[in-house]
C-alpha cells in the first residue's frame, strides 16, 4: 500500500486490497455544519485533492446525505470522481428502523450488502466498529455462500487509541485484504491541545450531551494525556507545525491506514488539518520513536515479539 507523496501533496491509497483508490485524507460530515459552511468545506476539500466524503443516515437525522447530494449537483462534480461512504444502522427511532436486519446477524448483513451491491446501489461495503472476529466471520460467510465480503473497517484511531488499527487490522489486511479507514484523529479535540488549561467555553466538551468527554478530560488519565501533549507540542514546534497537524500526520504514517477522515467546523480548521500532508515527510523513524517514548502506549503485535 503506497504512502502519501514525499513532496507533501495529497496522494491516493488503495482501500484495503480492493481496486478502489481513496485520497489519504477524507472529509467527515459529522456533526453537520450549516449547508453554506458544508459547501465551503466540501469545495475546499475537493479543490485540495480530497475525493472521499463520509456521511451516514443518522447524521443530522438524514439531512447530511441530502446536503451532500445538493452540493455535488450544484457544483456539477462528476459522480465518478468522488468516493462517498454512508453508514446504515441507527436509522429512525422505531425498533423496526434500527439495526441491519430483523435478526441483526452477520450472515443476514452479508446477504443484504451483497444485494445492495448487485442492485447497483453501492460499489463496495465495509464495517464500522466491528471486532476482528466479526469481520472474519463476515468474510467466511461471504466465501461459504459466494457473497461479497467487506473491504474495510472504519475504526477510531489516534495517539491514545492504537491497538485495533496497529495490531488487529494489519493481521486482517494480510489474511483477507480488509483495509482501515480511520476517524477521530484528534480524539474529539483532546489531541488538539485546547484542553490543556481545562474546558474552554464553546468547546465540544462544554456542550450539552458531551459530559462523557468532559469527564474524560478532567479524569486522572485525561490529565496525564494533557501532560504528554505538552511534550508533543515541543516536537510540533521543532517540526514547524501545529499539534493537530502532527497528530494527523502521525495517523497517516501508518501504511495500513487507507484514509484518515477529518472533521472540521470551519475553513481555517480544515486547511490546517490538510496541512498535515506537509508534515508527513518530516516524520523520520527517530521522530516517531520519540513520539512513542512520550506516549508510552505502543501496542506489540506477534511480529514484534518475534523480532
Amino acid at each position: 500500500m503506497s504512502g502519501c507523496c514525499s513532496n507533501g501533496s495529497l496522494s491516493f491509497r488503495n482501500l484495503g486490497k480492493s481496486g478502489l483508490r481513496v485520497s489519504c485524507l477524507g472529509l467527515g460530515e459529522h456533526p453537520l455544519p450549516s449547508p453554506q459552511m458544508a459547501e465551503q468545506l466540501m469545495t475546499l476539500a475537493y479543490d485540495n485533492g480530497i475525493n472521499l466524503f463520509d456521511t451516514a443516515e443518522v447524521y443530522a437525522a438524514g439531512k447530511a446525505e441530502v446536503v451532500l447530494g445538493n452540493i455535488i449537483k450544484k457544483k456539477g462534480w462528476r459522480r465518478s470522481s468522488l468516493v462517498i461512504t454512508t453508514k446504515i444502522f441507527w436509522g429512525g427511532k422505531a425498533e423496526t428502523e434500527r439495526g441491519l436486519s430483523r435478526k441483526h446477524i452477520i450472515e443476514e448483513t452479508v446477504r443484504a450488502m451483497t444485494h445492495v451491491i448487485n442492485q447497483g446501489m453501492a460499489m463496495y461495503w465495509g464495517t464500522s466498529r466491528w471486532s476482528s472476529m466479526e469481520i472474519m466471520e463476515a468474510y467466511s460467510v461471504a466465501r461459504q455462500f459466494n457473497l461479497i465480503p467487506p473491504i474495510c473497517e472504519q475504526a477510531e484511531y489516534h495517539m491514545f487509541q492504537r491497538e485495533k488499527v496497529e495490531v488487529q487490522l494489519p493481521e486482517l489486511f494480510h489474511k483477507i485484504g480488509v483495509g482501515a479507514m480511520t476517524w477521530s484523529p484528534l480524539a474529539c479535540g483532546i489531541v488538539s491541545g485546547k484542553y490543556d488549561g481545562g474546558i474552554p467555553p464553546y468547546s465540544r466538551a462544554s456542550l450539552k450531551g458531551y459530559q462523557w468527554l468532559k469527564d474524560k478530560i478532567l479524569s486522572e488519565e485525561g490529565r496525564r494525556q494533557q501532560a504528554k501533549l505538552k511534550e508533543l507540542q515541543a516536537i510540533a514546534e521543532r517540526l514547524g507545525c501545529t499539534l493537530p497537524q502532527l497528530a494527523i500526520a502521525w495517523c497517516l504514517r501508518n501504511e495500513g491506514v487507507s484514509s484518515v477522515l477529518l472533521g472540521a467546523s470551519n475553513a481555517d480548521q480544515l486547511m490546517e488539518n490538510i496541512g498535515a500532508i506537509q508534515v508527513l515527510p518530516k516524520l523520520s523513524s527517530s521522530i516517531v520513536h520519540e513520539i512513542d517514548s512520550i506516549l508510552g502506549n505502543k501496542p506489540y503485535s506477534k511480529k514484534d515479539y518475534r523480532s
